[in-house]
């Protein structure tokens, strides 16, 4: 949620982000109407109570066939009062709702437009030559026997699958390694929730404008979590943080679900686009003076990563109109993906302000006595079941064996390569 005294003060500020994002400037005419109808209706009501109170004692002092007059409007005026609360109430839930609309404000710098118009900030490593054409990372995991897409299929529907023997430990190698990396800059590790309720789904932003893209249990109104990042945002939803000693930083371990309603006929081989994967993600509580500097801090962290698997890759700064609607600022890393000759997101990372912290009221206090103001949040993913695409694309050998990136051989078994059965 953007900060309504902004609302109130520099809309024009508002406009031009929704200008960059290519959203509705109109959002911001309706929140502030529905503002200050809010307000009025506030003010009738708180009024019509004082007149309430005042005659109140005025009864108490009347006798006779005053009194009864006055009993009487006193009647008419409490219903007038219930009225004007009921009207005060629904003001209140309109106006958070208009303001709810209302996305993120972008930072200075973010490109402008729509998914096409990010700018590449640096490309890391070299693309891997092969002698004939690279085998596509189904085609290896198959040939290996780690993905069984197949059996996937046949137990859960499209876009399932089976990590099996080192196709798992790959898997859990990259969550151990990466967990590492956190614990080492000073984040606490949570196993997370992947159910939450609807006042946490909502207060991360995630049942805007991609709201199908989540899974809603009806029965239990639940929902399930296509992040950590959720249930990490709500953790401590409604409570007053101490930022003293530093930002409070947590690395979130968990199965992540996702719907991809709007992606029917896109990557429909291998396991790129999945409905249930694994991920590690990292998330920040920060005051908002210090966000930018943490969120270069996590790129670092991320970038890390990619070059200790070996990974070519190139960091992107996303066009606002692709931000989603809880992020001023986010970086994309993507990695070389032969099979393709493109570059495929891998990681990103998102400054997030005090947008989610403002919807989901937590808060600090900058000053021992002084009042409480919102912190800043931004998250960011330290390692997910899609790079293993990208570490079996770029290490695959002519012979149809896969060299292992030196970094996870702690967590391979003792094995280096695979190779084909």
């Amino acid at each position: 949620m953007i900060d309504l005294s902004l609302l109130r003060e520099n809309p024009e500020l508002l406009r031009q982000s929704l200008r960059q994002r290519g959203g509705e400037e109109s959002l911001v005419d309706a929140a502030i109407a529905a503002d200050q109808h809010r307000r009025d209706a506030i003010a009738h009501f708180e009024s019509l109570r004082a007149s309430q109170n005042a005659f109140g004692k005025d009864v108490a002092k009347a006798s006779g066939d005053e009194k009864q007059r006055l009993l009487a409007e006193v009647k008419e005026l409490s219903q007038k009062v219930k009225e004007a609360s009921a009207l005060a109430s629904v003001a209140e839930e309109q106006a958070a709702t208009a303001l709810g609309a209302l996305p993120n404000v972008v930072l200075e710098g973010v490109p402008s437009g729509g998914e096409e118009n990010f700018v590449t900030l640096r490309e890391v490593g070299t693309p891997p030559t092969f002698d004939g054409d690279p085998q596509d990372h189904l085609d290896v995991g198959e040939s290996l026997d780690i993905i069984d897409m197949e059996r996937g299929v046949k137990v859960s529907g499209s876009r399932f699958y089976f990590l099996k023997g080192a196709g798992a430990l790959l898997e859990l190698g990259l969550m151990q390694l990466g967990l590492k990396l956190a614990v080492e800059n000073g984040f606490i590790p949570l196993i997370p929730p992947t159910l939450v309720k609807p006042e946490v789904m909502k207060g991360t932003g995630f049942l805007g404008e991609h709201a199908d893209e989540v899974y809603h249990l009806g029965e239990d109104d639940l929902y399930l979590t296509g992040t950590s990042e959720v249930a990490l945002a709500g953790y401590h939803s409604d409570e007053i943080i101490d930022l003293e000693n530093g930002p409070l930083r947590y690395v979130g371990l968990s199965t992540c679900y996702r719907r991809e309603a709007g992606s029917y006929g896109k990557d429909t081989k291998g396991i790129i686009r999945v409905h249930q994967f694994q991920k590690l993600e990292m998330f920040t509580y920060i005051e908002p003076a210090d966000a930018e500097a943490e969120h270069l801090r996590m790129l670092g962290w991320q970038e890390q990563m990619l070059q200790a698997l070996g990974l070519p890759y190139r960091v992107i700064d996303v066009a606002a109109g692709d931000l989603g609607s809880s992020a001023a600022r986010k970086y994309d890393i993507e990695a070389w993906i032969p099979s393709q000759g493109a570059y495929r997101e891998l990681t990103s990372t998102s400054n997030c302000t005090s947008f989610q912290s403002r919807r989901l009221n937590v808060r600090y206090r900058p000053e021992a006595d002084g009042p409480t103001q919102p912190v800043a949040t931004l998250n960011g993913t330290l390692a997910t079941t899609r790079w293993l695409v990208a570490i079996l694309e770029n290490h695959q050998q002519s012979d149809g064996s896969v060299i292992i990136p030196e970094a996870l051989h702690p967590y391979m078994a003792g094995m280096t390569t695979l190779s084909p059965a």
